[in-house]
Formats: C-alpha cells, structure tokens, sequence
C-alpha cells in the first residue's frame, strides 16, 4: 500500500522526535500532529500547553536541543526578577516562550478554539505541516499520589520531579470534551497512524480518552502502529517505566502492545530488545533517536514496514 497522508498521537520529547522524523520525509501538508493536552495548566494567569508548544517548536526548528522542550538559547530574565518578588518560579517559562503564552491565553479570552489558535502559532513558525490539539475543551490530567493525595499533572511532573509514588490517573472533565472536525478528517483520510513512544498513561490515554476518539481509529482505513517506549525495561525520558511498575504492569514492550490491544494493527520495538513475541505483527527496529538523521530514518522505516502489510 503507498502511504500519502500520516497522523501521528504524541505527547512529551519522544513523540516530538517521531513527529519531527515525519515532517522530514513527508510533503508539505501530508502530516497531521493530535498532541495530548492534558498536561495544559493556567499558570501566572498564562495558559500554558507544554506538550503542544514542544512539538511546535520541534518542528518549527527552535527547540532547546539539549533539554528537547522549551525555546533554544532562551533566558530567563522575568523569572529572575519573579523570585525576588518571592513568586512562583517552580515552573520555567524562558522569556522567548513567554510570548508564546501570551499570544495563546489573549486569543483564548478573546473565545478562540485552542485549534485555530495553534494553527496561527505553527504557521508563524514556519510548520508545513498540521498540529491539532486532541481536544479544544479543558481536560487535565489529575495524578493520584500515596504522598500528596490528588494532585495536577504539573504539580507531580515538574514540582515534584514525578518522584511520588503513583496511584491511579483521571482526566478531569473528559466527558464533556469532542473530537473536533479537523481530528475526525485527520483520521478518516489518513493512510497510516501512529502512536508515537510517548508515555502510554500520560501523554496517549489522554488522547484516546476523548469520547469518539477509540471508536474513529477503530473504524478508520489506515493502519495503525505504535512505536514502543520501553526499551530494556526503562524508558528513554520520563517516568513511563516507574509509572508502569508502580500501577502493577511488567515494564516490557509486550505490556505496552497489550494496553494499546485493538486500536492497532502493529507494533513497533527496540531490536536491541532481541527476538519478542507479541500479539500482532511486529518489527524490531533502532528505536533511539540521537539526532535529526536517526529520527528521519526511524520515520521513513517505520513506514515502510506498513507499506509492506506489515511483514
């Protein structure tokens, strides 16, 4: 089957690898990014969207290549000037990614769709390609810890450094969320879909968690393929492993193929991982991805492994 049209579910740096990977060998336009929201918070009366504005600025070419988030040679002078006035300083906003916020919540207040918001931001940066937030409602991730109780994804993540042991996760208000028109189309053309190595719990359940959202990647024509994010028992970035082994799950590649169960075709995992078994076609591939160059290529196998029905 020849693949035209890509859509790709992503959260966090390593979803943001693999999109950048696509937008590399795809046409202008024939990629479509749904990026998880439920890790957007209101912070210093911003609306901040950490997974949205790291795959904006990934593909937009202004990423920070060592940390993979936040603007590259930013500065930090507003959040200097914030501590001496003894103010919430935990979360860094870099003052070049500030103006992002502030164009996002002024637009917001103005009644905007967080969609055509972020579609005027991409552009600006100069992104050929379509990123779509999962939802233009509010659902946030909401972490239930042994140490603090209830908390807000942030507060786990970046205050607490996700170092509390984890209980249980909810998206807060997901009932009340839709898949837009511009997710439905996504879908619906797209020739392949990929579930990028993002955290399973807390950057793609949130995703699919949108009412609609399961069903229309069941019944899609596309083929659909995961791309693990365990490799040797621990993840490249983030507390997807320690997540896993605290809600009771093996941390294994083959877990993370099952929770994904009937919404894929295929699976994608580390060969350093060796010959595995799993419940569905799968292909062991370099998975790492040091440098633009590994991302492409991850990119560009992946999809011709679909383009060969899988085999």
């Amino acid at each position: 089957m020849a693949i035209e049209n890509v859509t790709v579910l992503v959260g966090g740096v390593g979803g943001a690898k693999l999109a950048h990977g696509l937008a590399q060998i795809l046409p202008p336009g024939r990629l479509t990014v749904i990026v998880n929201t439920g890790d957007d918070f209101w912070h210093m009366g911003l609306k901040i969207c950490p997974d949205m504005d790291t795959v904006m600025y990934t593909l937009g070419g202004a990423v920070d290549p060592v940390n993979g988030w936040g603007v590259a040679g930013d500065t930090t002078a507003m959040l200097d000037m914030l501590r001496r006035y003894d103010g919430e300083t935990w979360f860094r906003l870099g003052d070049r990614d500030l103006a992002t916020h502030l164009m996002r919540t002024e637009a917001i207040r103005r009644g905007e769709r967080l969609t055509d918001i972020t579609k005027r931001l991409a552009h600006a940066l100069g992104i050929q390609h379509t990123i779509l937030p999962m939802t233009n409602a509010d659902v946030p991730t909401m972490v239930d810890t042994v140490e603090y109780g209830e908390v807000a994804f942030q507060e786990y993540f970046v205050r607490h450094r996700w170092q509390p042991r984890l209980k249980g996760v909810r998206y807060a208000g997901v009932e009340s969320a839709s898949v837009t028109i511009e997710i439905r189309d996504a879908i619906l053309y797209a020739d392949a879909i990929l579930i990028a190595p993002s955290n399973p719990w807390l950057s793609i359940a949130p995703i699919l968690s949108v009412p609609g959202m399961r069903n229309l990647l069941i019944n899609c024509r596309a083929r659909r393929v995961a791309v693990t994010p365990i490799i040797g028992g621990q993840a490249i970035k983030g507390p997807a492993a320690k997540l896993m082994d605290e809600l009771g799950y093996e941390v294994t590649p083959q877990t993370v193929a099952k929770v994904y169960g009937g919404l894929i075709d295929g699976f994608v995992y580390d060969s350093s991982d060796g010959e595995q078994n799993f419940p569905m076609p799968a292909a062991g591939l370099d998975t790492i991805m040091r440098t633009d160059a590994d991302r492409a290529r991850l990119a560009r196998e992946v999809l011709a492994w679909i383009e060969g029905d899988l085999q």
